[in-house]
């Protein structure tokens, strides 16, 4: 291989790692606000075709189960979008990321911690592991495979307090 053809291959691969990081994020953003304003055709369409969505391990296999193809997925995440919004307040911070990246298909994996107020008041911290496979779909990076397993979660107090802020030298 030339160096110039070693150099676009390697080119090549920092651009699907990055489209792969815009997809992910996208649909993080899109998830952190999930209410019956979602736009839920961009949201399926960040999913392949026959793409799967699953949670796994006792807990989340349990809570979420699975779904098979963009429409069985489309219509897991309708049932979130209703009035009042089921999350008062989501926000997903991803951490611990490996991207690689194979010609067509992509694989990546994070370390997931999602911060959530409910509309029944209720908050929640999770930690989870998400293994994600993404492929080439009408030219564009989808995720194929989205797999969420828990670290640990817990109940906590409401994430939005309105107390003062511990600023150093301020009472």
């Amino acid at each position: 291989m030339s160096e110039l053809a070693s150099l676009k291959a390697r080119l090549q691969v920092l651009e699907d790692q990055q489209a792969i990081r815009v997809c992910i994020n996208r649909y993080m953003t899109l998830c952190d606000a999930l209410d019956a304003d979602t736009p839920l055709d961009e949201l399926a369409g960040l999913f392949t075709a026959d793409a799967r969505w699953e949670g796994k391990g006792a807990r989340y296999a349990s809570s979420f189960g699975g779904y098979q193809g963009r429409e069985a997925i489309r219509a897991m995440f309708a049932t979130y979008m209703k009035t009042p919004a089921h999350f008062a307040l989501n926000v997903h911070f991803l951490t611990s990321e490996v991207i690689e990246v194979d010609s067509q298909q992509g694989q990546g994996s994070w370390v997931m911690l999602q911060t959530s107020s409910f509309a029944d008041g209720a908050s929640h911290l999770n930690a989870a592991r998400l293994s994600v496979r993404f492929a080439v779909e009408d030219g564009q990076w989808r995720i194929a495979h989205f797999q969420t397993e828990n670290l640990f979660s817990r109940p906590t107090r409401a994430w939005d307090d309105s107390a003062p802020l511990p600023v150093p030298g301020q009472r």
